[in-house]
């Protein structure tokens, strides 16, 4: 396994640590019980790690590279020791296109979700100002 990606299917743009995490599992030959069991966690804590919702600390991460024999750069970056991509030549041409549209349509909403997070944050930003204003001037509605 070198991690030859030219596809950057497992790419940070791509592909999240749960992503990656996840793939390299079912490239192991293991199923998620028996992950969680050697790593000694709780089977929802996998979960929660490939569908990233939560994140491993860091000496689970190192566990988890080393029973699914990957480098750790490669789990959280995609860029390292990892696993190859799928054969996507054995699919046919509409699984393929369907699997290209669906990456698409996920770096999209991806994009999307962090700019939705900036806009937010300035929209916090303001509001906060402006109501730092208000109190600052002791003057309420009613202008007492």
């Amino acid at each position: 396994m070198d991690g030859n990606d030219p596809q950057g299917w497992y790419s940070e743009d791509a592909a999240t640590l749960g992503d990656r995490l996840a793939g390299a599992r079912e490239a192991a030959g293991l199923d998620r019980r028996e992950l969680a069991r050697r790593l000694g966690v709780k089977l929802r804590t996998l979960a929660a790690w490939e569908d990233d919702m939560a994140e491993p600390r860091a000496n689970k991460l190192q566990m988890l590279a080393g029973i699914l024999n990957v480098s750790i750069s490669w789990l959280l970056t995609g860029q390292g020791e990892g696993i190859d991509p799928p054969d996507m030549a054995a699919l046919g041409p509409d699984l393929h296109d369907a699997l290209i549209e669906m990456r698409t349509l996920r770096a999209d909403l991806l994009a999307s979700a962090e700019r939705l997070a900036r806009l937010e944050k300035k929209l916090r930003g303001t509001l906060a100002g402006e109501g730092a204003g208000i109190r600052d001037t002791g003057v309420d509605d009613a202008g007492y």
